[in-house]
């Protein structure tokens, strides 16, 4: 069953859902994707290979997400990084190997600048990045909408996009849009202050492999390996992409 710790205060308080299997070595922490769930298909192969190997293993849900409390539309970027550093305080005793998917990805990073500036204990030994979807809602999102849609983000506050992996629709908030602002990593130097490898699927069509390009281009001194999957997509969920999910976190720590 669920552990839980609570995040915000008031009205803006909010249950995640935990699971924390105990073990040797630096943790490893699951960071899933925009709407995805801590019991997804790559987070089940990484429990069952701690499970194997002994190794401690962290996943949550996000705020509006899977088991945890809240309303997926009240969601922003600046909500799910303090989902994630709240879990990181009360479950990770030591410094993790964070493996981020997609937009998992992108609040790796901004856990990690955030660890960084603290020199909190948190801060993580090494990251497996797959498919990170560094800045989407501007990049991947607001950048390729057409102006009705635009529009009806601006006028109605959210749209509600088809999606290949539900039946449906995403909402994409005015509120998602304007808080991911806040937050963009291009542009700039990124820095992790650990080593990165960053898995990317060449037939993914929400994150291009270009973008992984940018990223890698975006991490001046750190350690980056980048392994493009000629016929991945974007869930890199086969055997064969599983296999190479584990090797990566088994390289670093």
């Amino acid at each position: 069953m669920p552990q839980s710790v609570t995040v915000g205060q008031g009205a803006d308080a909010r249950q995640i859902a935990v699971l924390a299997r105990e073990g040797r070595g630096p943790p490893v922490v699951w960071l899933g994707g925009f709407k995805s769930d801590m019991r997804s298909t790559k987070a089940e192969a990484l429990d069952a290979w701690a499970a194997r190997t002994g190794r401690a293993f962290v996943r949550f849900d996000y705020s509006g997400h899977g088991e945890s409390a809240g309303a997926f539309e009240e969601g922003t970027i600046s909500r799910w990084l303090e989902d994630s550093l709240a879990v990181l305080r009360h479950f990770v005793p030591e410094a993790p190997v964070m493996v981020g998917s997609s937009m998992g990805g992108w609040i790796s990073l901004l856990a990690a600048q955030h660890l960084m500036e603290k020199k909190a204990p948190q801060t993580p030994a090494g990251m497996v990045l797959i498919a990170p979807a560094v800045d989407f809602t501007e990049r991947l999102m607001w950048e390729r909408f057409p102006e009705d849609i635009r529009q009806a983000v601006e006028e109605k506050g959210v749209y509600y996009r088809p999606s290949a992996y539900s039946e449906d629709p995403y909402p994409i908030t005015k509120g998602l849009i304007e808080d991911g602002r806040r937050h963009l990593l291009f542009g700039q130097p990124i820095r992790t202050g650990c080593p990165v490898h960053v898995l990317q699927g060449m037939k993914d069509p929400d994150v291009p492999w270009g973008h992984a390009l940018q990223l890698v281009e975006h991490l001046p001194g750190d350690s980056v390996s980048l392994t493009l999957i000629k016929d991945g997509d974007h869930r890199l969920s086969r055997d064969e992409d599983l296999e190479r999910l584990i090797a990566a976190i088994q390289a670093i720590a």
